[in-house]
């Protein structure tokens, strides 16, 4: 038998998850940046991966996890769903893992300039400076400069590699970039 303040935090956990699913029925209208989109092949995605980009967005990263999953069950690891799962394995300081996702998504959209910029995020977090400045100097060329967040973690990767001694890297904000309108802001924790 539950009691009534047992189910509170249960109702709160419906209520968001309400929510989560009203707005996934208004995500049916695509913006015009994901037509051209390079990791989409067929234009579509399913409710699963659309769920799981509000779950990463609503901080829910172990859910996310499971809505991509169940969306690579219906499309197969498409560069979408990998970004996707990469993007909740930072949420949840998985980095080794969101890393491994990241480049498979890169090698499956070459031309996606924003899951370049999401594996560049990752080796900053990782320390791999070098290799940052260089991924995230392909995601800014294959966007032509167009993307805020992309130029700032260049930027960023820059002054670090410049200076490694600087400890800019403490008080500074990766952006984690998925397409559309939203940014993930991924926060170094020290």
């Amino acid at each position: 038998m539950i009691h009534h303040r047992d189910a509170r935090p249960l109702l709160a956990r419906l209520a968001v998850l309400g929510a989560l699913v009203l707005a996934l029925t208004a995500c049916d209208a695509q913006p015009a940046s994901r037509a051209a989109d390079p990791a989409r092949t067929d234009q579509s995605t399913s409710s699963d991966a659309k769920l799981g980009h509000l779950l990463v967005q609503a901080g829910e990263y172990d859910q996310a996890i499971d809505a991509f999953t169940r969306a690579a069950l219906d499309d197969g690891l498409t560069a979408e769903i990998l970004m996707g799962l990469g993007s909740a394995n930072i949420g949840l300081g998985r980095l080794g893992q969101a890393e491994t996702m990241l480049r498979e998504a890169t090698e499956k959209a070459p031309e996606w300039a924003e899951a370049w910029n999401n594996l560049g995020v990752v080796l900053m977090e990782r320390d791999k400076i070098p290799e940052a400045t260089l991924v995230f100097r392909k995601a800014y060329a294959l966007d032509n400069g167009e993307s805020d967040s992309i130029r700032d973690n260049l930027r960023l990767a820059l002054a670090k590699s410049e200076n490694p001694d600087n400890n800019i890297d403490k008080k500074q904000t990766y952006k984690l970039v998925r397409r559309g309108n939203s940014d993930y802001v991924i926060r170094k924790v020290q």
